[in-house]
């Protein structure tokens, strides 16, 4: 394995995205919700430049690299306080799972548009009563054998981007013929699909991206909306291919919060004086927030590792290494926004400085894409070796 440092072209790709987001930051990120728009200027941009489609294969338009510089691109964006929550559903998940499984005709329509930013794709795999279960999903699919189309019927929720995405990548379950027990599969769901509605869901959280339920009323699809070579079997596979990305990536968006936030209050206490000295010469603001930038450079090296893991693949590794750099990147990063906003005092709660939200939105990454108990539970488990609880 190599090591934790980065090449040359990582620091001048993170350079190069650091440069992109500061001329955007957090004033157009705030305009944009704010007006109720999105980040389509952003992405635009970011998708000429290359970085949008930098871990997609490069007879597809992409860059050729992995899930460590896609990572990069969202750290770098959020630490200049503008991230691109797609990058985390479109190019990472979805775009992985067709460049690895997809059939020719699947990588030839998808793959070149996800690279130029032409091209979304949401993905739905979260149900009301599965929550981070993914073995009690409901929605199924069944094969029409007089027309061999598929036909999906279930809900999903919490399901970010649907209404700016060209397609939804569905996780179904199939009826296995031999033992009747149902598997995972994936299916293209494109947006005016007949039968596929969505239903917006009223969220606190200040983000360009809206999340929806959505709902398969007898969704009837051709054979090739099914990822792969028609192979039902394959479905595990896609599935856990498209959710290590899914947790390394939500770690560089959590870790480029941390950064952004305690940038701001760094400035803050350098620069805030009411006695003597500046606020930031007191042991009391300097030690927390020394103490949050350790936190954030530990859990950075962990999702350094986890990316690396996953680009050389070995998905067993990164599979363990990718829940613990979520883990450690949320808590990170909800700590470090925590101490933040206290730096500031009441400025840590006004619009001007742009950090009360971010308490809000530090927590998703302990939420999403899978719970830190669940993650406790796949390490107590499959790390340390203990009995299951459930």
């Amino acid at each position: 394995m190599t090591g934790l440092i980065e090449s040359a072209q990582q620091k001048d790709l993170r350079t190069s995205v650091a440069a992109l987001g500061n001329r955007y930051g957090r004033k157009y990120f705030a305009e944009t919700v704010r007006e109720g728009k999105h980040t389509d200027t952003l992405w635009t941009e970011a998708a000429k430049l290359g970085y949008l489609g930098v871990n997609l294969p490069e007879a597809y338009g992409g860059g050729g690299a992995g899930i460590q510089e896609l990572s990069i691109v969202l750290e770098e964006l959020g630490a200049a306080g503008c991230p691109l929550l797609m990058l985390v559903v479109s190019p990472a998940i979805c775009g992985t799972v067709i460049a690895r499984f997809g059939t020719a005709e699947q990588k030839k329509k998808w793959l070149p548009g996800m690279a130029n930013g032409s091209l979304k794709m949401a993905f739905g795999i979260t149900e009301p009563d599965a929550g981070s279960n993914s073995h009690r999903i409901t929605t199924t699919a069944r094969r029409d054998a007089a027309t061999g189309e598929w036909v999906l019927t279930g809900r999903k929720v919490f399901i970010s981007g649907v209404d700016i995405a060209d397609a939804t990548l569905v996780v179904g379950r199939t009826e296995d013929a031999r033992t009747g027990k149902l598997k995972p599969c994936l299916f293209i769901v494109p947006r005016d699909a007949p039968g596929f509605s969505r239903n917006r869901i009223d969220m606190e959280i200040d983000a360009p991206e809206k999340q929806f339920e959505l709902v398969l009323d007898e969704v009837r699809l051709p054979a090739e909306a099914l990822v792969g070579e028609d192979d039902e079997d394959a479905g595990l596979l896609q599935l856990f291919a498209g959710l290590n990305p899914e947790r390394i990536m939500t770690a560089a968006f959590a870790l480029g919060m941390a950064r952004h936030a305690l940038g701001k209050a760094v400035e803050y206490a350098r620069t805030r004086q009411v006695w003597k000295e500046p606020i930031g010469a007191h042991q009391a603001i300097a030690h927390p927030l020394a103490q949050a930038h350790i936190e954030v450079e530990c859990a950075r090296l962990m999702t350094q590792k986890a990316a690396q893991l996953y680009d050389a693949g070995d998905d067993v590794g990164a599979g363990e290494a990718a829940n613990m750099a979520k883990y450690a990147a949320a808590e990170a990063c909800v700590r470090a926004v925590d101490q933040s906003v206290h730096t500031l005092g009441g400025n840590g709660l006004t619009r001007e400085y742009g950090l009360a939200a971010l308490i809000t939105a530090s927590r998703v990454a302990r939420i999403a894409p899978v719970s830190r108990e669940m993650i406790l539970n796949y390490v107590s488990h499959q790390t340390l070796g203990l009995p299951k609880s459930y």
